[in-house]
């Protein structure tokens, strides 16, 4: 894409290769989500859960919901981002919630985060959706400068959720 060619800080270092996540990436995941909810006050790391969520995920990978990795030489994965399909009744049509947006500390500013919503973009026009979504931590303010960049806008929407307990 041009946009990613004119993106300064894609040319800062070798992109990575972008490709659909796989069942032996989980452990990868699992640590790049521990990285990722460790800075959300929203979110608590447990790796038993989120090991099972991304093996939901995965299991079900490919018309419905993606997730797209970031691997750098010699096959180590250093990001990832993931969407998942809903019907929006406001456009009348499909969308998708964008989650799971997460690069390594070390790889940020390399335009990998970039190959990684450029993936997902790719793969919600091919299904035909008519709009992404996706939350961000009001205090990250990176994330948030990353997806002003990127072209998202803020709604005046605010994230309300409510949990409880299973057996």
């Amino acid at each position: 894409m041009i946009s990613s060619i004119l993106d300064p800080e894609a040319s800062l270092s070798v992109k990575a290769t972008i490709r659909d996540a796989r069942p032996d990436d989980l452990e990868a995941l699992v640590a790049l989500l521990k990285a990722l909810f460790s800075i959300e006050d929203d979110f608590d790391v447990d790796e038993t859960r989120q090991r099972r969520g991304l093996s939901m995920m995965l299991d079900g990978c490919g018309k419905h919901r993606c997730v797209k990795v970031a691997e750098k030489a010699g096959g180590r994965v250093v990001g990832m981002c993931s969407a998942q399909m809903l019907i929006s009744t406001a456009m009348g049509g499909w969308g998708a919630m964008v989650e799971d947006m997460v690069v390594e500390a070390p790889h940020r500013g390399e335009g990998i985060g970039r190959q990684l919503m450029d993936a997902i973009v790719r793969w919600a026009r091919a299904r035909g959706l008519t709009r992404l979504q996706l939350l961000a931590d009001r205090t990250n303010f990176s994330a948030l400068d990353f997806y002003d960049r990127m072209g998202w806008h803020p709604t005046r929407m605010i994230c309300l959720r409510r949990r409880w307990k299973t057996e």
